[in-house]
């Protein structure tokens, strides 16, 4: 495997040079530093040295794309429809990393087995993979991370001389001299469930009444991005293949809401802020006018090479349990089917709105989050208008924890302290969850009558 920057990160972080290390692993220095370049893969009896020299778990290295196949691929397998080829668990790794293609093919074509079912109405050749899902793994194999637009957003912050106090004017102003296009509020928006709506003809942007000032922002941003920054789109398009329009439509408005993001937040500005508040989310609210989520999805695209921030997963939920973002620099895996796990400390966030939870969390493979959440739903403005509750949650992997300022008061290293999650029922490995709502899928179920726990029934090992 590739895994130059991770095995990059372990180093310093456990206070070796290159030369140090390269001893230890009996390697020449400069064949580590290919290593680390990702111009040579990291070979099974290297990693297994570097673990016990690092002191890291061997999933440490694994690549993220990689392990977002292997759990996904894992899940589909669970199906009872594959029962007959159980003990194949081990052999999913091995398909993954030797035959990718395969692997998203099947799967694939799986997705389309579970499609037809729910809509067997709808013949099987029409059955692309769905545009939202698509776009997302896509976001989610670039870590969230586009540098072309991240650096483009950068320069016209600072070739504008915008600031972070004033960028709500700045970008209004900007707008009006370069495009001759001027800003007004419009009260009928909202009603049609619009945020804005930009007349090119009139050279008018009309924005939703009462927004608040980092919403206005966001939006205007957004659509300086498609106004400006067409070319640079169309050219990350041009560098993937969607299965439909309606995907790239999709892509195409997640890099705009990307570049909007990028200007808002400017990547360096934003990384030096981050790492002096030691991510302290309210902090970077205030210094940056930005919102509470704003700020959380921002912190989850710091990747940039040779400038990387803490690399943080991020998602975005309603009170019903539907994942409406989500994106991850970390190894964390979201469920393909059914709903997420109730112990994660984002739903508890509907509890106690307004309020910052702060969560040590394992997931089945054995690697333990800090994950912060919060509610961030706005307040309809009127009686009938009918609020969209939903909340967020940002989560790095505890070796990142002690660089911020949620890890204050925490026992890190007490296993006690860690609560143990997964990625939804269906596909969660935990055979003792008292919290589970139905059995995970390819396991027996033991009927047995002669005791009974939280759930009807007894799920067996696999």
């Amino acid at each position: 495997m590739f895994a130059g920057e991770r095995l990059r990160r372990a180093r310093e972080k456990a206070g070796l040079k290159q030369a140090a290390l390269a001893q230890r692993l009996t390697i020449s220095p400069s064949y580590l530093n290919q290593i680390e370049g990702d111009q040579r893969p990291l070979t099974v009896p290297l990693l297994e040295r570097l673990c016990a020299i690092l002191k890291v778990p061997k999933t440490y290295f694994a690549d993220s794309e990689d392990a977002r196949r292997e759990a996904q691929l894992r899940e589909d397998l669970a199906d009872p429809l594959f029962r007959s080829i159980r003990g194949v668990e081990g052999e999913v790794g091995a398909l993954v990393r030797a035959a990718p293609a395969m692997a998203e093919a099947f799967m694939t074509l799986y997705r389309a087995y579970t499609a037809q079912g729910e809509q067997r109405e709808t013949p099987a050749p029409s059955l692309p993979r769905f545009p939202y899902d698509e776009v997302r793994d896509w976001v989610q194999s670039r870590t969230n991370h586009f540098e072309t637009l991240d650096r483009a957003a950068e320069l016209v912050f600072e070739d504008n001389h915008f600031s972070t106090v004033t960028l709500r004017d700045d970008l209004r102003r900007y707008l009006r001299d370069t495009h001759g296009i001027t800003t007004s509020v419009s009260g009928g928006l909202l009603t049609a469930g619009m945020f804005w709506r930009l007349s090119r003809s009139g050279k008018r942007l009309y924005l939703a009444e009462d927004a608040a000032a980092e919403s206005e922002t966001f939006w205007l941003a957004h659509v300086i991005g498609q106004l400006e920054k067409k070319e640079l789109i169309e050219k990350e398009l041009r560098r993937v293949t969607f299965t439909s329009d309606e995907a790239r439509g999709l892509a195409r408005i997640a890099l705009a809401n990307y570049f909007a993001g990028a200007l808002m937040l400017p990547y360096r500005r934003f990384h030096e802020a981050a790492r002096l508040a030691r991510y302290d989310i309210q902090r970077l609210q205030r210094a940056f006018g930005a919102s509470f989520e704003q700020v959380c999805h921002r912190l989850s695209t710091m990747q940039r090479p040779g400038l990387p921030g803490i690399p943080f997963y991020f998602a975005k939920t309603d009170i019903a349990g539907n994942i409406l973002k989500r994106s991850s620099a970390t190894r964390f895996q979201f469920a393909q089917f059914g709903g997420p796990c109730p112990l994660w400390n984002v739903y508890r966030a509907f509890a106690r709105p307004g309020e910052i939870l702060v969560q040590l969390a394992s997931t089945p493979d054995d690697v333990t989050y800090l994950n912060i959440a919060r509610t961030v739903g706005r307040s309809g403005g009127s009686y009938l208008a009918r609020p969209r509750a939903v909340a967020v949650v940002l989560g790095c992997e505890i070796a990142y924890a002690e660089q911020t300022v949620y890890a204050e008061g925490l026992n890190l290293a007490s296993p006690q302290a860690v609560d143990p999650i997964g990625p939804g029922c269906r596909a969660c490995e935990r055979t003792n969850c008292r919290h589970r709502s139905v059995p995970p899928m390819g396991t027996g179920l033991d009927m047995g009558t002669a005791e009974r726990g939280v759930v009807p029934y007894q799920v067996k090992e696999r």
